[in-house]
């Protein structure tokens, strides 16, 4: 078969499964009643004070990985000891500690550290502090293919437990969190309740998070009051040093051995084109070789598209400071958090026999601008937001809406190719409620970047 003919087969059979999913998506939306908000489920810690609690692990650089846990008893030492057989640790590696005062709220003893280098798509055992339970976890491939789980506004509610149920019982390599996790809202103790209610999981495969506007906990800034981002920044530890940031509220790395970059944006921290998160976005960006990094992916809490009476507007400043150096670098997807409900700004059309797909920059359609999905739906207990606007300006824009829970997974088959899919929560099941195969803008002649991202921060006249 010529490659043309494998083409041809490749868009009509992209073309029938998005004809299959509408179809499918009209009668699910007349049969589904949506669910209402899940009961808080608070975890406790029933183990000694010396053994590991809240433990997760997050990426770092080329070939580690940073553990992270919290001990109740100060003494204990920040050492983890890991090996590729149960039991049998023939490295360990020591790394540091942190805690915090929120008024009267006193953290545990929170340790991080890097073990590495690991070999990729390997299964490490590992123990913190020398004491208690055995973990497992497993390092992400060096190459495509890769699979990118996708959840925003988690929470710690019966439903969380069932968004994350279904992200578990389906392999993928890291999680991605545009924002809001633990939902505590300045009362710590949920901090801990939620570290522990997703370290089966977050222990497991590397999460990887940005803040939303529950992770601020700042009321006012007087003196002797807690810092903004004091919890998430001490217990959420994420490689912003490695990417030439200087705080934890953006970064940005690489997975796949490169071929995906993933950019971390600070949707509460300064964004503006005079702001050290603009001219660090500028740099990132510019950075980045398309020949060697077909795929670029960002996340951020705040949606710029949204069609939803639910924080209507609120992204549109970070929209106009920070988009055309996403549209000049060519990012392929922008995923956002917030609005509780899931929302697709891409659209396929068929010309000419082959499948195209319509993206967006600037409120319009531009096949060379990044696809906006919006994925808040992880679980949250404020409940769904149900208000989407028939009449709202980029309704035209705005393929796929849908108030329910859920998590997506972007499997970044091959140098071109990319599958997305939405999976809502029905129960006990996991319902593929929306399915998308994009290219990659790296492989779109079409598209090549007409200049750098550096360019437009550099520009004194630039309008956005």
């Amino acid at each position: 078969m010529t490659r043309r003919a494998d083409d041809l087969l490749v868009a009509g059979t992209l073309v029938i499964s998005i004809v299959f999913f509408r179809c499918a998506a009209a009668v699910a939306a007349t049969e589904y009643v949506r669910p209402p908000p899940g009961r808080v489920i608070f975890t406790e810690h029933t183990k000694p004070a010396s053994h590991p609690q809240q433990v997760h692990v997050s990426l770092v650089g080329a070939n580690h990985m940073r553990v992270s846990w919290i001990t109740e008893d100060k003494h204990v030492k920040s050492v983890v000891e890991y090996g590729k057989v149960s039991g049998n640790y023939t490295a360990s590696a020591t790394g540091e500690h942190t805690s915090y005062r929120y008024f009267l709220y006193s953290s545990g003893k929170i340790h991080h550290v890097k073990i590495g280098p690991l070999d990729p798509g390997t299964v490490y055992y590992y123990r913190c502090g020398m004491a208690g339970d055995e973990f497992g976890l497993r390092t992400p491939p060096a190459a495509l293919p890769v699979e990118l789980a996708v959840a925003g506004d988690l929470g710690q509610t019966e439903w969380t437990a069932s968004t994350l149920s279904h992200v578990g019982r389906s392999d993928y390599d890291v999680l991605l969190v545009p924002g809001d996790l633990s939902y505590a809202d300045a009362q710590q103790p949920l901090w801990d309740s939620f570290g522990r209610f997703v370290q089966k999981y977050a222990s497991r495969r590397p999460w990887m998070v940005t803040e939303g506007n529950h992770e601020v906990e700042a009321a006012m800034a007087l003196p002797g009051w807690p810092r903004p981002f004091t919890a998430y920044a001490a217990r959420w530890r994420m490689p912003y040093e490695e990417s030439g940031s200087g705080t934890s509220l953006y970064y940005s790395f690489d997975a796949a051995g490169g071929a995906v970059h993933v950019v971390m944006l600070g949707s509460y921290a300064d964004f503006n084109s005079s702001s050290e998160q603009y001219r660090w976005l500028a740099r990132d960006l510019a950075a980045v070789d398309r020949g060697a990094t077909p795929w670029v992916v960002v996340l951020l809490h705040a949606p710029w598209y949204n069609t939803n009476a639910a924080h209507e507007g609120e992204g549109e400043a970070m929209r106009k400071a920070m988009e055309r150096l996403l549209y000049e670098a060519r990012v392929d997807i922008v995923f956002a958090g917030h609005v509780h409900a899931y929302e697709r700004f891409v659209s396929s059309i068929l010309i000419s026999a082959i499948a195209r797909t319509t993206r967006v920059y600037n409120n319009e359609a531009n096949p060379c601008g990044p696809v906006h999905i919006t994925i808040g739906d992880g679980g949250n207990r404020e409940g769904l937001a149900f208000d989407f606007r028939k009449n709202h300006k980029l309704a035209p824009l705005s393929l796929m809406r849908e108030a329910s829970f859920g998590h997506g997974r972007l499997s970044v088959v091959n140098a071109t190719a990319a599958r997305w899919t939405w999976h809502r929560n029905d129960d006990a099941d996991s319902t593929v409620r929306d399915e998308i195969w994009l290219e990659s803008l790296a492989a779109n002649g079409a598209c090549q970047q007409s200049s750098s991202a550096a360019a437009a921060a550099d520009s004194q006249n630039d309008e956005l």
